[in-house]
């Protein structure tokens, strides 16, 4: 067992493939529409599902699609937060 590192929390979607940046997004959408569903009760969730797959054409919907992002945007930025902690430990 070894102490993180800073390349270990690095989400680089530039090396990613097609298949793996796909296999990323709905990763991603998959835990955005979890946090969203689990703030809604059982029949608003339920509604909220079958408007999400109904006549699902390969596009997302812009909201979730929105989401996705700014996860992804969080995620860079606690990565370069955490790489300059990292940077100030190693310095002082």
């Amino acid at each position: 067992m070894r102490e993180l590192a800073p390349q270990d929390l690095k989400l680089d979607i530039d090396q990613f493939s097609r298949e793996e940046a796909v296999r990323a997004a709905h990763y991603l959408a998959y835990v955005v529409g979890q946090a969203h569903g689990r703030q809604m009760d059982e029949a608003v969730r339920a509604a909220w599902r079958d408007e999400v797959t109904r006549g699902w054409d390969g596009e997302a919907p812009s909201w979730l699609w929105s989401s996705v992002v700014e996860l992804a945007g969080r995620h860079e930025v606690g990565y370069l937060q955490h790489c300059r902690r990292y940077a100030e430990r190693r310095a002082a």
